[in-house]
C-alpha cells in the first residue's frame, strides 16, 4: 500500500518535474505547455497507453492535465459506442463533467472568500 503512494508521487512528481524543465529551458509559454499536456494525454489515452500508467501510478497519473486528456478520449469513446458519431461532440465533456463542475465550483467558493490583492 505504501508504494502505490510512492508511486504516485513518483509520477506525478516527474510530470511536473517536465514541465518545470519546460519553463525553465524553453520558450514556452506556460499556456502551451498547460496545452501540450492535455494533448498528450489525449494522444497516449487514443493508443491504449496511458491506461496502464493510471493502474500503476493512480492519482499520480490521473490528475495531471494529461489525465484530463486521457479522460476525454475515455468519454469519447464510451460515447462513441452508446451513440454513434454523435458521442465525438458530447463524449467529451460529459466523461469529464465532474471534474470541470468541480473546478467552477471550488473556483466561485474561493473566488467569494477572498480577495485578489495587486502585486
Amino acid at each position: 500500500m505504501i508504494m502505490d503512494y510512492v508511486w504516485a508521487f513518483l509520477i506525478g512528481g516527474a510530470f511536473c518535474a517536465v514541465g518545470e524543465a519546460l519553463i525553465v529551458f524553453t520558450k514556452l509559454t506556460p499556456a502551451r505547455i498547460l496545452t501540450a499536456y492535455v494533448v498528450a494525454g489525449v494522444i497516449l489515452g487514443a493508443l491504449g497507453l496511458y491506461q496502464p500508467l493510471i493502474e500503476f501510478a493512480g492519482a499520480g497519473a490521473s490528475v495531471p492535465l494529461t489525465g484530463f486528456g486521457n479522460t476525454l478520449v475515455e468519454g469519447v469513446k464510451k460515447a462513441v459506442d452508446e451513440k454513434g458519431l454523435l458521442g465525438i461532440l458530447t463524449g467529451g465533456l460529459t466523461g469529464s463533467a465532474a471534474g470541470i463542475t468541480a473546478a467552477m465550483l471550488f473556483a466561485l467558493i474561493f473566488g467569494t472568500l477572498f480577495k485578489s490583492k495587486e502585486k
